[in-house]
């Protein structure tokens, strides 16, 4: 860009051009949270099968894991405003098929489609970001932009849950198309019209080494519990994406237009952010996962009431982010997140200690605690990394980001799923250790035996829910202990104010 263009963003108010780029990533993350709580409704009305009806979830996080470290590349190819608005007016299209949807097959082809927008609109965002926003008020805008990222999938299983409940499920797709059309014309009227300056060579063996790798990876941590860890087909997808991810390195390192530029790990800054980014999102969606299964299965909540629980914890993301991001401005990343994961790792052993019986209230003041942690945290974790790279990498360092979210999202919910599988077979087979010696090892036994069957099934269920509810309390744990360890890193991040700069980071639109 210009250096006349460059002092006319300048010289512009940027919280309009942030408004525009908040919708797109805000409906992007939005989509993969609010689709969760639908799943069950769409199963009854596409009279799929179980196995069958989890790849309208699972075949989306995949093609994410493809098409995101594409980006970087189409940014440069096509231009950020113009891939920003096309991938808009995509999104919106594909949300319109899915609401259309006739059967399964039909739905997963069309959330496939669905996927390749949704995964370029959080990278095209955090880019564009950095370049309409001055250094000295990234801060400042990572904390709104923080808004769309963070409070999106705590606000989905609410809107998920009621539209569900109440009105349609197909609406959760529907409901993409007034948003998609209104931020199209916004990004139109706001975002310059600039052509692309260069046309890059797309780096093929890249891209197929990156693509297989992360893919291997995603479907072997999916599919692990169900095929089991120690089966052939995980552990075949587990080598060959790791040694196609060590080929990735290889060829980028040699190419001479990488897919991604691994220049970026050179700055130990970003480095560092990444590692405590994957932290965060570990702990962010492990909580948002395990939270609403705990009170719909073991307390026997409605989907919209479970929701609900979550709403405090999601208010103060709300308040919290634009404050941490001046917080940032001013004191630098180190002592936010060291104070907000010491906080979630409070919160989460907090919330370590449930039991079948805890009170709503308690719970919602538990994950209003640790959301606390996450608001302090996670912006100055995003900000500290990508500004920190030299302008010619920050659309490099915005993949990178994104590919971290949703691989560290996919990664959480499915190992801590498949270790609390684990976890409860191993429980429930010592509880019948305990049932198969009488009431001489579990005294309960002989009084529920009293009531017949009746009383012994009563009692298994009751163990049953005690059960469940330890194998969410340690995934807490874990939780907890992981942001404890990320503490340690967070102390080596840049303490005090951001070095100023007369003009945005510059990268062409």
């Amino acid at each position: 860009m210009s250096t006349a263009t460059g002092e006319k963003t300048q010289s512009q108010n940027w919280l309009l051009p942030l408004s525009v780029l908040i919708v797109g990533a805000f409906m992007s993350v939005l989509d993969t949270s609010i689709v969760n709580v639908a799943v069950p409704k769409i199963q009854v009305e596409l009279n799929a099968a179980p196995d069958n009806v989890e790849w309208i979830v699972t075949g989306f996080t995949l093609a994410l894991g493809i098409v995101v470290p594409l980006s970087g590349w189409l940014g440069l190819r096509l231009g950020l405003s113009r891939l920003y608005i096309l991938s808009m007016i995509g999104f919106a299209l594909a949300s319109a098929l899915c609401g259309l949807a006739w059967d399964l097959n039909s739905m997963i082809v069309f959330r496939v489609l669905q996927a390749i927008p949704g995964g370029v609109l959080p990278v095209v965002s955090l880019t564009m970001l950095y370049q309409v926003v001055p250094r000295e008020r990234i801060g400042s805008a990572m904390g709104i932009y923080g808004l769309g990222v963070v409070v999106a999938p705590a606000v989905g299983p609410v809107l998920g849950g009621w539209l569900v409940q109440y009105v349609d499920w197909r609406l959760i797709f529907f409901i993409n198309v007034p948003i998609g059309i209104l931020g199209t014309i916004a990004a139109i009227v706001v975002f310059p019209r600039l052509r692309p300056t260069s046309w890059p060579k797309f780096d093929l063996w890249g891209f197929l080494t990156i693509a297989y790798g992360l893919f291997a990876l995603l479907l072997a941590t999916s599919k692990g519990q169900k095929w089991h860890w120690g089966s052939y087909p995980i552990l075949m997808l587990v080598v060959s994406g790791a040694l196609s991810l060590a080929l990735f390195v290889i060829i980028e390192l040699e190419v001479d237009n990488p897919l991604i530029d691994l220049r970026i790990f050179k700055v130990w800054a970003f480095t560092n952010s990444i590692l405590l980014l994957g932290i965060a999102v570990t702990g962010l969606f492990a909580v948002l996962y395990f939270l609403p299964q705990f009170l719909q299965v073991v307390q026997g909540m409605q989907a919209l009431d479970a929701g609900l629980v979550l709403v405090p914890a999601a208010l103060v993301l709300v308040v919290l982010m634009p404050v941490a991001g001046r917080i940032y401005d001013r004191f630098g990343p180190r002592w936010p997140v060291v104070a907000g994961l010491a906080i979630m790792a409070y919160g989460s052993f907090l919330m370590a200690g449930m039991t079948p019986d805890t009170p709503r209230l308690q719970l919602e003041i538990w994950t209003f605690i640790r959301n606390v942690g996450v608001g302090l945290a996670m912006m100055p974790i995003f900000a500290s990394g990508v500004s920190a790279l030299p302008a010619a990498l920050t659309s490099a360092g915005s993949g990178m980001n994104n590919v971290m979210q949703r691989v560290a999202s996919s990664v959480a919910v499915a190992v801590f799923s498949s270790l609390g599988a684990s976890d409860a077979a191993q429980m429930m087979h010592d509880r019948g250790v305990l049932f198969s010696g009488g009431a001489q090892a579990l005294p309960g036994v002989a009084a529920a035996a009293e009531g017949g069957p009746g009383g012994l099934y009563g009692l298994y269920q009751t163990t049953n829910l005690s059960v469940l509810t330890e194998t969410y309390n340690n995934g807490f744990y874990v939780v907890g202990i992981l942001c404890v360890a990320g503490m340690a890193l967070a102390l080596t991040l840049r303490s005090g104010r951001v070095g100023s700069s007369s003009e945005p980071v510059h990268v062409e639109m």
